[in-house]
């Protein structure tokens, strides 16, 4: 170690973990002796990635974590992750009393990067802020520049645990930074499932270090049969201890489980719940093979399809089962988070993106279920998603927002929803860039109308102003509402019109300067509505119609008295135009001339622009 490096963070002779007893995660935990999960309430993040100073609260039960790209959702679920990790690998080397007090006076202890195993990093560096894992010049963390904590309650005591990280030579350096828990203190217990990848047809058995390191690369589907192996077993186990219990009469043993212990087990049991979860939403049950260590290579899950009636199963006439393998990516998936989820070894559940295969309808089915197990044993489930389905359906009370920098919230009115969905808070929003810079947006329903209306207000000689974004939504005013409220929390000040086409609604819905009566301004929102059918019916000037379809006048006339009993004159400008004007259905008529309508306004003559173009023309000029 050179002069400039820190004296606290020697390097070990052995750094490797002490010998892994085969447990999955940590130590289970059986029907008989139930536990009520630890719910973290705060988490610290000091230099960790995105976070450069951050604290999160979060909340029991179940967070859905939202927000744009690379704003650092993930980022929050690798923290959590390599927390479980510095308090495992600390119990290992330092026993139960390196999480105490006494150890934030004592040397660290040091890993090399292939005993890292929580997360998938291409180098240990990559955990820090910008890369930057040097200390500072006037520091005063001894080199331990990365810092991860977590709080929680025990029996109303607040309990604190957090570590240090330092790096020097690739070397990984763990020491306890912050603690004051007292021998006996429990602590929470953290899983972290990403996005499923990695099942092969031949699974090996594997210790609880292998494990860890694999769902950390990424690759959950590599040990999702030794997941269930493991509750497989332990189902077993469970159900011949309930078969060797006593009966009152002496002398006598048991034929089957009772009726009480049944149903018990049933309501409590890891493999009993997956089961049941799998035959109600997927018709599935699995089954698991014999697995003897000193005999199977590799653990054989099968699936099984059929009928269920209540928890009797019947298999389908005919069918072969089939390795778990080759089921869909969406079972898969589920499989993955559900196994993850019954397990009575985790406390904090961390899940990346477990939408990602699954149908919106499964999504939602999801949620519901983690949202009952959550609640029913008291598990916290930190969700990380972009599925609009799942955030669409949640309380808002449910989603935990994070926006770049670092900066997090849980809603909490609808509106928020709205905005989260539209992308505000990305990294990469170019049109919300626009809106913060210009503060106008204008809300239209198709790809054309902005098109048509610049070059009509080139024609009427009223010069575009260039300060309206253009925000293309096919929702209702008040959907449009709800996203410039959103909006205008990241962004004051911002002034919205929503301009919508009338279709069938009746034309007393709609004033003369195109208020929409069904929805009245509001502050900076304007609602306005077309008084004609939509925005083609002010294109169908009959001189500009034969000019773009190469007909005659006199054709184009007979065509719209014959296909379309209309004949268009002076009055065709007026905002009360005759009232088969006001309903056309003008996009018929343009498809059957063969006329584009952009090249059609491109076309137009001053004195064919109706007065309802104007009158919107000039609230735009205007700005509001």
């Amino acid at each position: 170690m050179t002069d400039s490096q820190d004296a606290d963070m020697p390097i070990l002779e052995t750094t490797a973990p002490t010998e892994d007893t085969g447990e999955s995660i940590t130590s289970p935990v059986t029907i008989d002796s139930p536990r009520r999960p630890v719910t973290i309430q705060r988490v610290y993040f000091q230099r960790f990635k995105q976070f450069k100073n951050t604290a999160i609260t979060l909340r029991p039960g179940v967070s859905l974590i939202a927000g744009g790209n690379n704003s650092g959702k993930t980022s929050l679920l690798h923290g959590l992750a390599v927390w479980e990790f510095c308090r495992t690998a600390t119990r290992m080397e330092r026993g139960e009393d390196g999480l105490l007090p006494e150890a934030i006076t004592r040397q660290g202890f040091g890993l090399g990067d292939e005993q890292f195993s929580p997360i998938n990093v291409p180098s240990l560096k990559h955990l820090w802020t910008n890369l930057k894992s040097a200390k500072e010049p006037d520091a005063t963390d001894g080199g331990y520049t990365l810092r991860l904590t977590c709080e929680w309650d025990q029996d109303g005591i607040a309990k604190v645990l957090g570590f240090g990280l330092a790096l020097v030579n690739d070397r990984l350096f763990i020491k306890t930074s912050t603690s004051n828990l007292h021998p006996g203190d429990r602590t929470p217990a953290i899983a972290y499932l990403p996005p499923f990848a990695g099942i092969t047809s031949r699974e090996e058995r594997t210790n609880g270090a292998i494990r860890r390191r694999r769902i950390g690369e990424g690759l959950a589907g590599a040990v999702l049969r030794n997941l269930l192996l493991d509750m497989h077993q332990a189902n077993l186990r469970k159900r011949a201890e309930l078969l060797e219990r006593p009966l009152t009469a002496p002398g006598k043993r048991r034929t089957k489980i009772s009726d009480s212990d049944l149903k018990r087990l049933r309501e409590e049991d890891p493999w009993e719940l997956l089961l049941h979860t799998l035959r109600s939403v997927f018709q599935t049950e699995l089954q698991v093979k014999d697995f003897r260590e000193e005999y199977h290579s590799y653990i054989e899950v099968l699936v099984d399809r059929g009928t269920v009636d209540g928890y009797q199963f019947k298999r389908h006439h005919g069918y072969n089962l089939r390795d778990l393998m080759v089921e869909g990516s969406g079972f898969l998936q589920w499989l993955s988070v559900y196994t993850l989820a019954t397990s009575p070894e985790a406390d904090v559940l961390l899940f990346d993106e477990p939408d990602a295969h699954l149908h919106p309808t499964l999504q939602k089915e999801l949620l519901d279920r983690l949202t009952d197990l959550a609640s029913n044993v008291g598990k916290q489930v930190l969700l990380a998603t972009h599925s609009s389905e799942i955030l669409r359906n949640a309380a808002p009370a449910r989603i935990l927002e994070i926006k770049p920098g670092g900066s997090t919230r849980y809603l909490v009115e609808e509106h928020q929803k709205v905005g989260l969905l539209e992308g505000l808070g990305s990294g990469y929003a170019p049109r919300i860039d626009q809106i913060r810079n210009s503060k106008h947006v204008l809300f239209v329903e198709g790809t054309t109308d902005v098109p048509i209306l610049k070059s009509l207000a080139e024609t009427a000689g009223m010069p575009w102003p260039d300060s309206w974004i253009e925000w293309r939504t096919t929702t209702s005013h008040k959907e449009r509402k709800a996203l410039w409220r959103a909006l205008n929390e990241d962004i004051p000040g911002i002034v919205a019109v929503s301009l919508r086409d009338r279709d069938d609604e009746p034309i007393k819905s709609v004033d003369q300067d195109l208020q929409d009566h069904n929805f009245p301004d509001n502050g900076d929102f304007y609602s306005r509505k077309w008084r004609r059918r939509y925005i083609e019916a002010y294109l169908l000037w009959p001189p500009t119609l034969a000019e773009c379809s190469g007909r005659t006048e006199n054709e184009v006339a007979e065509f719209l008295r014959d296909q379309h009993g209309i004949a268009i004159g002076a009055t065709f400008i007026n905002q009360n135009a005759p009232q088969t004007l006001m309903n056309i259905h003008a996009k018929e008529i343009l498809s059957g001339l063969g006329v584009n309508a952009i090249e059609v306004a491109k076309r137009l003559p001053s004195e064919a622009i109706c007065e309802d173009v104007i009158v919107f023309l000039k609230l735009l000029a205007t700005g509001r």
